[in-house]
């Protein structure tokens, strides 16, 4: 279960563009911390302060293979962010469903 602390953790850790990325990098494959750096114009230590974050709001898991660091997304966790924009889907897809019957209305006459 998310307890409300972290579940803003969560937010706030996906609030910077840079842990956005890198999620998005992860989605394809688990990735070492030079890996991951490879694809910013940052320090390696600014990404692993990017992936500290990630991995204290439990976005991502750790895992040490050698002399290397491997992080993993862990999608579920996302899950109040999609809870959260499930809520404005609704909102669209109202407005969007109106805007089709009343073209549509248009059309007839």
């Amino acid at each position: 279960m998310v307890t409300p602390n972290r579940e803003s953790d969560i937010f706030a850790a996906i609030s910077h563009p840079a842990r956005r990325r890198i999620l998005d990098l992860l989605v394809e494959t688990d990735r070492s911390v030079n890996a991951l750096a490879g694809d910013f114009q940052m320090s390696r230590p600014a990404v692993s302060q990017h992936l500290r974050i990630l991995l204290n709001a439990g976005l991502v898991t750790e895992r040490r293979q050698g002399r290397e660091r491997h992080y993993r997304l862990v999608p579920e966790r996302l899950a109040p962010v999609r809870e959260w924009i499930s809520h404005y889907e609704r909102f669209w897809d109202d407005r969007l469903q109106r805007l089709q019957e009343h073209l549509l209305r248009g059309e007839d006459q």
